[in-house]
């Protein structure tokens, strides 16, 4: 049996708890939102079974960290989505991956330095443009199959 209680009175912003209140620290802190899609390609240059034609569905998990804003909040999960759904997804999802990336073979390895570059140069602009600071993409990792996964991590991009 759950001790279930009802919310009896609402919180209400101004009264309960003001606009100083809502940011809680000056940490910096991660987020992370995953998404998939399927698609379909082969490898060049590679003796095995992928170098014929193929599909996967994929898995991509972004991290971004960054200091939260006066409501505590560093990136709407939704803004990340937008960014995701617009600007990344439509050269992956459903495509044939040799035709719709960029001139590479198209592993695991390559694709998930695409995809840091895109949502990186995108989040840039999106962090311009709301003039928030400190917010950066960490780690993009590309999952292929449930258990094999390549990682861009962004120590790994800038400092060797």
């Amino acid at each position: 049996m759950y001790d279930f209680q009802i919310v009896e009175r609402l919180q209400k912003f101004g009264e309960d708890i003001k606009k100083e209140e809502l940011k809680y620290h000056q940490k910096r802190v991660l987020v992370s939102k995953e998404f998939t899609f399927d698609a379909a390609h082969h490898l060049h240059h590679y003796e095995g079974k992928c170098k014929n034609l193929h599909g996967h569905t994929y898995k991509v998990i972004f991290g971004i960290s960054g200091y939260v804003d006066e409501r505590g909040i560093l990136i709407d999960f939704g803004e990340i989505k937008e960014i995701w759904k617009s600007e990344i997804e439509v050269f992956l999802d459903h495509r044939y991956l040799n035709e719709t990336l960029p001139l590479m073979n198209t592993t695991a390895e390559n694709m998930v330095v695409w995809i840091f570059e895109k949502m990186e140069s995108c989040l840039s602009a999106e962090v311009i443009r709301r003039k928030q600071s400190g917010a950066r993409l960490e780690f993009v990792r590309l999952y292929e199959t449930p258990t094999s996964y390549a990682e861009a991590r962004r120590d790994w991009m800038y400092n060797e």
